[in-house]
């Protein structure tokens, strides 16, 4: 096996453990755990898993039938406001929970078997950059890591953090400019140091020992902000640096717009 090769089986396996743990904290849900509302504005934890089987299809599309994928940057293009809630929305209100799992399930399993037989070197198409099959699955795992976290919090329900949260990390770290351009903002010319501790006391590290700009803290906090699942002043994260301390303000880790993030935690 090919490095390449050894390396998306390495991330393609984290994804489905992501997954899978989050099916088991949805698998059993009442009907009324599946209509409780999440931290997103508007969404149940039905819409969180139709959201994630929306975008699982919608990755099927650009890795199996890349020349189809221009349809659904349309979509995006006419209504970048709106058009990921209207396609949660649209799920949700065909099926219910039981159905809803059943075709998340069967999604992600195929996305999951496309990407595990794509050529190594190949490129997707998406809505920002074409993605290479490492790159396709981190952000699957990014994103069902993020939408999990809305389920678990809709739920009362505390996650135990894992390793797979330096594929986050990552995703956030490669992501600093985006999220500077997408507020119409001149990214930083300098690169940063960003270092994170794990559960374990293990460092995840980013960026040249020597830059004048730094970021660390926890790399669960970290995680939690570029996620945007948590507000910044709720989280142990340091910066050094006036770019620094503005990343922290703007980092995102997804593509499309930045959407009002979590609010301040009350006092008390």
């Amino acid at each position: 096996m090919s490095d390449a090769s050894a390396v998306n089986a390495a991330v393609l396996d984290d994804l489905r453990q992501e997954s899978e743990e989050l099916d088991l904290l949805v698998a059993g849900a009442s009907v009324e755990d599946w209509a409780a509302p999440t931290p997103a504005e508007g969404w149940t934890v039905a819409h969180q898993i139709a959201h994630l089987n929306w975008t699982d299809e919608v990755a099927l599309t650009a890795v199996t039938r890349p020349g189809a994928f221009a349809a659904e940057t349309e979509k995006a293009l006419a209504r970048p406001d709106t058009f990921v809630d209207e396609a949660a929305g649209e799920i949700v209100s065909l099926l219910p929970a039981g159905e809803l799992l059943v075709r998340w399930r069967e999604g992600r399993t195929r996305l999951h078997e496309a990407l595990r037989s794509a050529p190594p070197g190949v490129r997707f198409p998406w809505y920002g950059p074409s993605m290479s099959i490492a790159s396709m699955a981190t952000a699957r795992l990014m994103e069902t890591w993020a939408h999990g976290q809305d389920v678990a919090d809709a739920l009362g329900v505390r996650r135990r953090p894992t390793a797979r949260l330096r594929h986050v990390a990552r995703i956030g770290v490669r992501a600093r400019d985006y999220a500077y351009v997408v507020r119409g903002q001149q990214p930083p010319a300098e690169p940063f140091r960003v270092e994170l501790k794990g559960l374990e006391g293990e460092m995840v590290v980013y960026g040249p020992q020597d830059a004048a700009q730094r970021v660390s803290g926890p790399l669960l906090d970290f995680c939690l902000l570029v996620t945007r699942r948590a507000h910044r002043d709720d989280l142990a994260l340091t910066a050094v640096g006036p770019d620094a301390d503005r990343w922290l303000d703007i980092a995102q880790s997804f593509a499309g717009p930045p959407g009002a993030g979590r609010p301040r935690k009350e006092a008390g």
